[in-house]
């Protein structure tokens, strides 16, 4: 689109290039039983599946890639593919019963204030030993995301997750224009890889830590969380009750380790 900027002193008109923000619904559809809705989520399109997948694991509807029959685009009422719509098949029956969030789940909110620590405890299996990290390579982590981030690069609006090894290589990045929303697509793609726990992995977010990401990195099995921004204190606490390794502030060659300092080395 054209925008009016405000540079130097003087206006001028250019051309500008934005993220694009729509929403997609996903629906379950389990045996014996008609498609279900779940959630309307704002997002920005591309991985789709990875998407709905990495949503519905970390939501606690599916455990693992053998829990999927098949993950769809829905047919509108001419055969025709809506592709803001994703039906996530079960090969096993699915109670949604105090699940349904049909309302729109904004890019930012992520799902706040949905889940207790106790309810979360019982979702997820307990995390391994996971890798150790060198501090001479975690600082560095952030600047090795941005190389992931294309569309970042071209527009300014994005947030990404990546995944890493513990000597500092990118594995995969997503982004997104919500935070939460880059992090089931990587968690969605390890699904549908078969490559769950990501237990020797790190993962590095692009914002700010809420509980929402510790909760899914956590159903995923990571157990080193690293973040360019601020943790909340319920992500802290819920980081330190489930023995992750959270690290905020990773920036200018500096870090906060809030919890799991055992497994940074001063290196």
């Amino acid at each position: 689109m054209r925008v009016r900027a405000w540079a130097e002193g003087a206006w001028r008109e250019r051309p500008d290039r934005i993220v694009t923000e729509e929403p997609m619904e996903i629906r379950i559809h389990s045996p014996g039983s008609d498609a279900e809705p779940l959630a309307v989520i704002m997002r920005t399109p591309g991985h789709d599946f990875e998407l709905a997948v990495g949503f519905c694991l970390t939501e606690g509807i599916i455990d693992r890639a053998a829990d999927l029959a098949e993950v769809r685009y829905c047919l509108g009422p001419d055969a025709e593919q809506e592709y803001n719509v994703v039906t996530v098949a079960t090969r096993g029956p699915v109670d949604l019963t105090g699940r349904e969030r049909t309302f729109v789940s904004s890019a930012s909110c992520g799902i706040c204030g949905k889940a207790t620590l106790d309810q979360l405890e019982v979702m997820c299996a307990p995390l391994g030993a996971g890798p150790r990290i060198a501090v001479s390579t975690l600082v560095g982590l952030p600047d090795r995301l941005r190389t992931g981030q294309t569309v970042f690069d071209a527009t300014g609006g994005l947030h990404a997750a990546g995944l890493f090894s513990a000597d500092g290589a990118l594995r995969i990045a997503r982004e997104d224009v919500g935070r939460h929303n880059a992090v089931d697509k990587l968690i969605g793609h390890a699904v549908l890889a078969t490559a769950l726990p990501l237990g020797d992995d790190v993962l590095v977010v692009s914002g700010r830590v809420s509980f929402e990401i510790v909760q899914k990195a956590a159903r995923a099995g990571i157990t080193v969380l690293v973040a360019v921004s601020a943790p909340s204190s319920l992500a802290v606490a819920t980081a330190d009750r489930f023995g992750m390794t959270l690290v905020g502030f990773v920036r200018d060659g500096r870090a906060n380790v809030y919890t799991g300092a055992a497994r940074v080395e001063t290196t």
